[in-house]
């Protein structure tokens, strides 16, 4: 995020999507620009640019499903990545102009996925480095 207009919160900030009422708290979380919050605790965020779940076996369904349809109700999400934790693989989700998301899945060490949203590239080699 150096030299970006952007913040990175850990998976204690809390994330409402306001068309729901959905409260959850991601693995990673990235804002670009001013973060809005719920109140004046600062501990609820309202505006993710882009979310990152961290896969498990009990989770991965809901991840995929459930969560990410609540999700696509944040107006200024534009990017949602899943990491799997057993294997070597991410899944990118991007926001299109009109409002489709489409998918990205990504199983090689070699492979970097393009995150338009911060101007930067996630390289798998580095997520999954010692790992695998």
């Amino acid at each position: 995020m150096k030299g970006r207009p952007c913040e990175v919160y850990p998976n204690d900030m809390r994330v409402k999507v306001s068309a729901t009422g959905l409260y959850t708290y991601p693995d990673a979380i990235v804002v670009c620009g001013e973060p809005r919050f719920e109140d004046a605790h600062v501990d609820t965020l309202l505006n993710p640019t882009l979310i990152v779940e961290v896969l498990s076996e009990s989770t991965a369904a809901y991840d995929r499903g459930q969560k990410f349809a609540h999700y696509r109700g944040i107006e200024s999400l534009t990017e949602y990545v899943l990491v799997a934790q057993d294997e070597c693989r991410v899944e990118h989700f991007a926001k299109q102009s009109d409002r489709q998301w489409l998918q990205t899945v990504v199983q090689s060490p070699e492979a970097e996925i393009e995150l338009v949203s911060i101007q930067g590239a996630l390289r798998l080699r580095e997520i999954y480095d010692r790992v695998f």
